[in-house]
């Protein structure tokens, strides 16, 4: 009996050694994962924007035209999507008029040129995973036809069937992209008419296949 046992574990071993032999004895290579665009849904997604003065502040949206995001294996890897600027609108002033007059002024080259860049572009070239579902996001923004690098914290959930939630909420210096009405940073005697450089952006884009 014992004889029997030796030979068949001989028999095993000779067996395994010809299997690493045929591969090399190399373990196979895990297959990859090709990326997979996602397209943006426009109506569940959101853009919300904050401007601050001295005197007080503003909020509103911006409609989110198109766009799409890039996920390999459950983590985000690139994307764009394209803001329509036609449709910036004002949500805290109540009187018409003065909420008609805000928004005008915004939409003239004071501030973002839209009769002449009707759309802005946010081109994701960069998403590094820092923990759990947080990553630095490394891009291009497009607006009145200037492109600035831009950095900023997101937060990525990829589900099961791949649809994807990213969030995001950030400040853009808007006199990077020609923007330089009311701005300290180049009319110093300004006084208490200083609207700041900055304005915030929080984003909310939903894209699924």
């Amino acid at each position: 009996m014992k004889i029997v046992k030796n030979l068949m574990f001989v028999a095993f071993a000779a067996l395994v050694s010809v299997s690493a032999m045929a591969d090399g004895g190399k373990k196979a290579a895990p297959a990859s994962v090709a990326p997979v665009a996602l397209k943006v849904d426009t109506k569940a997604s959101t853009f919300n924007w904050l401007g601050k003065k001295v005197t007080g502040e503003h909020n509103g949206t911006i409609g989110i035209q198109s766009g799409s995001l890039v996920v390999n294996g459950g983590k985000l890897q690139g994307g764009e999507f394209t803001i329509d600027m036609k449709t910036i609108k004002c949500l805290d002033l109540t009187d018409a008029g003065y909420n008609a007059k805000l928004v005008g002024h915004l939409t003239t080259p004071d501030f973002f040129d839209v009769a002449n860049f009707p759309t802005a572009k946010l081109k994701i070239k960069k998403a590094t995973l820092k923990s759990g579902t947080n990553y630095d996001v490394t891009g291009d923004l497009t607006i009145n036809g200037v492109t600035q690098p831009i950095t900023f914290p997101a937060v990525v959930s990829v589900d099961a069937k791949g649809a994807t939630t990213a969030t995001a909420k950030f400040e853009v210096d808007r006199t990077k992209f020609g923007s330089k009405f009311g701005s300290k940073s180049f009319f110093e005697s300004i006084g208490d008419k200083m609207i700041y450089d900055n304005f915030q952006v929080d984003v909310k884009i939903v894209a699924a296949k």
